[in-house]
């Protein structure tokens, strides 16, 4: 279909000011579960492209969805995008227990799926997003409409460690959520397939467009099966989109409630021109109210300055651009929507992903240079039907730029010379919020933020449990310990046996039983010696020696020996003994020689021996001559102060 086609068609589709009475989402045939998971979050009646699309989407149709930022899209393709991979309806009692039985049956075959050996993940829905915020956003909004059809989801972008995702997709996501870059990049590692996916939705396509991402779109949707339902949803249809839809979407129905530049309803636009002197001051009194507030700058510089210095004169504010990493971002986000902190400074890379409805007002402290730009700073308030207020900070030589850029905006506004304590500016701040020194977002929100994935939050861990936790951990390191103890022991009480055995045998005449093969590491230090072990075997259990043949002489002779010492030397021999001394059996001598050698001096000792058979190392020197190696002999033994040929 042709750009001109698109156009047409645009005009036969619903306004938002035909509409006669908003209209509920069970009328627009959203299955039961959907629309009772919807009303415990106070969301009954649709906005205008939620009641345009709704019937089209629902019945498999490809959707082209154009309309403002703020009017609501993300649902009008959530709904769709869970009800088609969801496929079952349930109404009344008995129907719901049939309902919660086919969840639990879908649930144990991906699990059986999951278990095979050449299983490899294959989601079933895609949703592409230029940016991470955006991409979390819509996670939120898809995460527990999918909850109630048993499906998972999970978010896939760059900047963060991919294997949480790999982990989620093994896991059987059904739904990913994700940006063209890191997504291509799993595909390309073989970590799953879009050969499943049943419907594939492109949102904020020309903002993809401008980042430069249609490429990989249109590489990712190749992939896609040729049969599946296309929905994308773009506030203009220049850059390039044009091109995507007439490829991918097929027979599209064009959807278009209120043009990309129209002014909502509810936003009204203020144009403070102020002098360069007087700019700070009145940045910190607009950031001063109670309701939150965003302050939009050019530069990610500029950015972490304003933050940190509206903070240090007691306006707590939060920083979100490109220099951080996910889970700051992830930090920062979710303490401005929970509302720990009211201001948030932010560039406009991020200005798609901050969806907050209580947004009051928006401060654009640098003129963007786009009217594009401009609209969405300005499409973060007056969101979901609420007011709101959107003010541009003028310098005089900005003044001229910023008139074209609003020109090209549509948007019509008289600008008013101002100072920070002029009552339209004052106006605006309302009430003041107090003053807090010393804050710090470490202390109200952990590093970390708020989890993004489909899956529940896991709980926080009592000061109590901890230390329960960690006393258990001990007593079980200890066990193990104990079990290592007693293996030990038990091994050498079993080599004490079989040296036993073979002390018998060798005094019956047998051949003792066949010795244990050495590995490298015991050759080398001389471990494990059979006859070694025996001897010590025999020393530490005399009654032993004494049952065994042929040591009668030797135990005469010890006797005898120890007869011929003093009390004090056969005392200076057992201590001798007992510190890990050698006992060394000699004609008529039975005396201990003690080791004070250190163990590396010992371990070198052991080496030699078992690599030259002796503790020397090796008898041969090697010299270099003119770049030849050869062996030479080693100088006889001279007396000192002689030399060869003289005496």
């Amino acid at each position: 279909m042709p750009y001109t086609e698109f156009e047409d068609a645009a005009d036969t589709t619903m306004n938002s000011g035909e509409a006669t009475r908003p209209m509920t989402f069970g009328e627009l045939g959203v299955p039961g579960p959907i629309v009772r998971e919807l009303a415990r979050d106070d969301k009954k009646t649709a906005f205008p492209i939620q009641a345009d699309t709704l019937p089209d989407s629902l019945s498999g149709r490809d959707i082209l969805g154009r309309g403002r930022t703020g009017s609501g899209k993300t649902l009008a393709f959530s709904i769709p995008l869970v009800t088609r991979l969801g496929e079952y309806d349930s109404l009344g009692e008995l129907a719901m227990e049939e309902f919660r039985r086919e969840i639990k049956r879908r649930k144990q075959e991906k699990l059986e799926e999951r278990r095979a050996d050449d299983y490899l993940p294959h989601p079933r829905g895609l949703v592409l997003a230029p940016t991470r915020e955006l991409a979390n956003q819509i996670n939120d909004v898809i995460a527990p409409l999918a909850h109630v059809y048993g499906i998972s989801t999970t978010t896939v972008y760059g900047g963060v460690n991919q294997n949480r995702q790999i982990r989620d997709l093994r896991q059987g996501a059904d739904i990913v959520v994700a940006c063209p870059g890191r997504l291509e990049d799993l595909l390309r590692q073989k970590h799953l397939t879009l050969s499943s996916v049943e419907v594939v939705v492109i949102d904020e396509a020309d903002e993809m467009a401008d980042m430069g991402f249609l490429p990989p779109v249109k590489r990712l949707l190749e992939q896609v099966r040729p049969d599946a339902q296309h929905m994308l949803f773009s506030a203009t249809l220049d850059h390039g989109v044009d091109t995507v839809v007439e490829e991918f979407l097929k027979d599209p129905k064009v959807h278009s409630v209120d043009e990309a530049n129209a002014e909502p309803d509810l936003m009204t636009h203020h144009v403070f021109e102020t002098t360069r002197a007087d700019k700070h001051e009145l940045v910190r009194t607009l950031a001063s109210g109670t309701g939150q507030r965003i302050l939009f700058t050019r530069t990610k510089f500029q950015t972490k300055k304003l933050a940190k210095n509206l903070t240090q004169n007691g306006i707590p504010a939060a920083e979100l651009h490109g220099n951080l990493n996910q889970n700051q971002r992830d930090r920062n986000l979710a303490a401005f929507e929970s509302g720990d902190v009211h201001v948030m400074v932010a560039t406009d890379v991020a200005a798609r992903g901050i969806d907050v409805s209580g947004v009051e007002l928006v401060v654009q402290v640098e003129p963007p240079e786009d009217p594009k730009a401009f609209l969405h700073r300005s499409g973060r308030t007056a969101r979901a039907g609420r007011a709101g207020d959107v003010v541009t900070i003028v310098l005089p030589e900005q003044r001229r730029q910023t008139r074209r850029m609003l020109r090209e905006a549509g948007i019509t506004v008289k600008s008013v010379e101002v100072t920070h304590e002029s009552p339209e500016v004052l106006e605006l701040v309302g009430e003041r919020a107090p003053i807090v020194n010393d804050w710090n977002l470490d202390k109200s929100q952990p590093v970390g933020g708020k989890r993004r994935s489909g899956r529940p939050e896991t709980p926080r861990i009592s000061k109590e449990e901890r230390e329960a936790r960690a006393r258990q951990l001990e007593q079980e390191r200890n066990a193990r310990k104990k079990d290592r103890r007693r293996r030990r022991a038990a091994e050498r009480l079993e080599a004490a046996e079989q040296a036993k055995l073979d002390m018998e045998r060798h005094a019956r005449g047998e051949k003792p039983s066949k010795p244990r093969k050495q590995n490298r590491a015991e050759r080398r230090a001389g471990l494990s010696d059979r006859e070694a072990e025996r001897r010590d075997y025999l020393f530490e259990h005399p009654e032993e020696r004494r049952r065994s043949g042929g040591n009668s002489t030797g135990r005469r002779n010890a006797d005898n020996h120890r007869g011929s010492k003093s009390r004090n030397e056969w005392r200076e021999d057992r201590r001798g003994e007992q510190h890990g001394g050698k006992r060394i059996h000699r004609r008529n001598e039975n005396r201990i020689i003690v080791d004070e050698r250190g163990e590396d001096a010992k371990r070198h000792e052991r080496r030699m021996m078992a690599k030259y058979g002796n503790a020397e190392g090796s008898q041969q020197r090697h010299t270099k001559h003119f770049g030849k190696q050869t062996k030479t002999k080693r100088a006889p033994f001279r007396m000192q102060g002689t030399r060869s040929g003289r005496r």
